[in-house]
């Protein structure tokens, strides 16, 4: 079992920036693609960015040049960088996480998704 735990929200001014941070702990074969997704209210939770585990990265289009999103392999931890923050990034910022686990039994690997409790960002002047 995987645990996700996040940390760098808060409350900003416009322009300003925020660091966001998600360790992963427990257990696990592998780790995959990671990535952070935001849902402001009244919203339905979008992509933000995603890392794969050779360093691919993609962001949705209202972030681009402006977040950047950078995994830690020795520690396991996925951070997004932000800045230049605006009123309309204020959400809850979620961070996801792709694991396997391998059984000795079946002789095969289990893929799972993990998700972090949540931190909220505020941009707000």
């Amino acid at each position: 079992q995987v645990q996700l735990v996040e940390s760098g929200g808060g409350l900003m001014q416009p322009g300003g920036s925020l660091r966001l941070s998600c360790a992963a702990s427990g257990s696990v074969f592998s780790i995959g693609a990671m990535g952070w997704y935001r849902q402001a209210p009244g919203r339905e939770r979008v992509l933000v960015a995603v890392i794969t585990s050779e360093g691919t990265t993609n962001y949705a289009d209202s972030v681009k040049g402006r977040f950047t999103i950078v995994r830690d392999n020795a520690k396991n931890t996925v951070y997004l960088q932000m800045n230049n923050l605006k009123p309309e990034d204020t959400a809850v910022y979620y961070c996801n996480l792709e694991g396997y686990q391998y059984s000795e039994d079946l002789g095969a690997l289990f893929e799972y998704n993990y998700w972090g409790q949540g931190t909220q960002v505020t941009v707000s002047s």
